[in-house]
């Protein structure tokens, strides 16, 4: 890299974590500074929209890092030099620099949360306590019904590691309830083998009920309509229920089930009834409920 911007003698690295660059302070803005922490260039022109959009929010990202990175804007059109040797083809484009390398980029307008990754891995693994912090978030939106902002927590923390167990879970469960099974196994197949956590237990108990459930239900409520003691067609439909992520009305068929015959077909109702408890969670309300529901039914 130093052949590439020849040897000039380096000026002091800059004061502010986010600056202005030319052609001529490159090699003390970039090349030097970022042999003591990460700096981030940002290639623009007056004249692209697309940077008017990224330059915001790439600056929003540098600062909620309290100075651990840098960013460095350079006007291409008022400094072309670096640009040209960068082989910078399309604004805007973005390279990090470590240890006077360029070692990651990307060209055009990123949303916020693929920008705070991007500065995320120049400062190497996250503290546990702040993917904790994304992991509650998520779970938090997940409770709230907010599908999308879980996910975007979810996908945060996987890039930050993409081996969190919770982060796979919870991010499995958003497609799930988006109706995505497909992609929610293959997110669960990302686990590390032999991984224990409830929340991919309960995911993966979740995707088996996705695959037991009927392909049709107007019969099966038909039966129900004309027999209320129908139970084979009252268990189909909670596996129905179940699939779909209505744990509680799936909870509430079999629970009738095993209220009107216990035993019935060798308790076949019970069964699937602690694979809704374990899909929907153990410490879930669905859980907590239904098990007193069946406590009651059992010891009455």
């Amino acid at each position: 890299m130093s052949m590439l911007f020849g040897d000039a003698k380096a000026a002091p690295p800059a004061g502010s974590h986010i600056k202005d660059g030319t052609d001529a302070s490159f090699m003390a803005d970039v090349i030097e500074a970022s042999r003591k922490q990460p700096v981030i260039v940002d290639f623009w022109a007056t004249w692209c929209g697309p940077c008017k959009q990224l330059g915001p929010a790439l600056e929003k990202a540098v600062e909620a890092a309290k100075g651990a990175v840098k960013l460095v804007k350079i006007d291409v059109d008022k400094n072309p030099a670096v640009a040209g040797q960068l082989r910078v083809q399309s604004i805007p484009t973005v390279y990090a620099f470590v240890d006077g390398q360029p070692v990651d980029g990307f060209q055009g307008a990123l949303p916020d949360s693929q920008l705070k990754a991007f500065v995320d891995r120049l400062l190497g693994p996250a503290e546990p306590a702040e993917i904790d912090e994304i992991l509650a978030l998520g779970a938090e939106s997940l409770k709230l019904g907010d599908i999308g902002g879980a996910a975007q927590a979810y996908a945060q923390a996987l890039q930050m590691d993409d081996k969190n167990v919770k982060a796979i879970a919870g991010l499995a469960r958003c497609y799930l309830s988006g109706g995505d099974a497909d992609r929610a196994a293959e997110l669960v197949a990302m686990a590390p083998e032999g991984a224990k956590d409830a929340d991919l237990d309960s995911v993966r108990a979740a995707l088996a009920l996705a695959e037991a459930a009927p392909s049709e239900t107007d019969p099966l409520e038909r039966r129900l309509a004309a027999d209320p003691d129908d139970h084979e067609a009252r268990l189909e439909l909670a596996k129905d229920l179940a699939a779909r992520g209505a744990f509680d009305q799936a909870a509430d068929q079999l629970l009738t089930i095993i209220a009107r015959d216990r035993e019935w077909n060798d308790q076949a109702a019970r069964k699937q009834l602690l694979l809704v408890f374990e899909a929907a969670g153990p410490a879930s309300e669905v859980a907590r409920q239904g098990r007193r529901r069946l406590s009651a039914i059992l010891f009455s």
